[in-house]
């Protein structure tokens, strides 16, 4: 088993002591874990103050360039988690990740927290990818 961390220069450099993906390989699979993704543009800017639906997407995009830059699409989450500050549009969310997600959805759990580390993000997801060798 051999662990790889990675930072894509595709996404917002972390802020703090973390990694943005940890790929995982085994003889029968890669699995890929990534951190949890807010509404941030490449520059580290929060997108959307406001609007999930608009933070969704930003979220979403981050999550598909993390999951490309190590070999992976949607088509191979298995588990994703979902953090949301608010439940005001929850039906827009779902609508947005559904546009992302594949027919077969992966396994998930979605929260409503207090708030999130940054004050206006409204949004945060984490998931987990495995790609067969």
């Amino acid at each position: 088993m051999r662990a790889t961390r990675s930072n894509p220069d595709t996404v917002a450099k972390p802020v703090g002591t973390y990694s943005h993906a940890v790929r995982v390989e085994t003889d029968d699979t890669t699995w890929i874990y990534i951190s949890g993704q807010i509404a941030n543009d490449l520059e580290g800017k929060l997108v959307g103050s406001g609007d999930l639906r608009a933070q969704t997407r930003q979220v979403f995009e981050n999550l598909r360039a993390i999951l490309e830059a190590n070999g992976a699409t949607f088509a191979d989450v298995v588990k994703i988690g979902t953090y949301l500050s608010t439940l005001d549009d929850l039906a827009g969310m779902r609508e947005v990740r559904s546009e992302y997600l594949t027919p077969e959805p992966p396994a998930s759990t979605a929260v409503q927290v207090v708030a999130l580390v940054v004050p206006d993000a409204m949004i945060e997801v984490d998931l987990v990818a495995a790609v067969p060798a």
